[in-house]
């Protein structure tokens, strides 16, 4: 799967990274506590969350990550998009749910990882 499939599959709002749209995707995970990426989340491509703090991109970072979806409707503020934008980081905002949003990708084939 490619990131402008999630864009299309979850009928988002690209927030930055349009040149990064056909980067290939296998993975995913959806979560509201930055500790748990860090600790149980391994090779995943896409965070799904609904925070919007600038630890959101530094823990996407981090981990390697190459695109953050924001659920229900939720839109970073401009530092949040600019530090994506200097860490190659696709923000994409959906209004689904976080729930909703990660059954979708799954449905679809986007994986969950190990």
């Amino acid at each position: 799967m490619k990131i402008k499939d999630v864009v299309r599959l979850l009928k988002a709002e690209i927030l930055c990274g349009e040149d990064h749209l056909d980067t290939d995707i296998h993975t995913a995970c959806g979560s509201d506590m930055m500790s748990d990426v860090l600790a149980y989340v391994k090779d995943q491509s896409v965070l799904l969350t609904g925070l919007l703090n600038p630890q959101v991109v530094r823990t996407a970072e981090m981990m390697d990550m190459l695109c953050i979806v924001f659920v229900r409707g939720k839109r970073p503020e401009s530092e949040v998009v600019e530090l994506a934008r200097q860490k190659g980081i696709v923000l994409l905002s959906t209004e689904e749910r976080l729930f909703t949003a990660c059954g979708i990708l799954y449905t679809n084939g986007l994986g969950g990882g190990e």
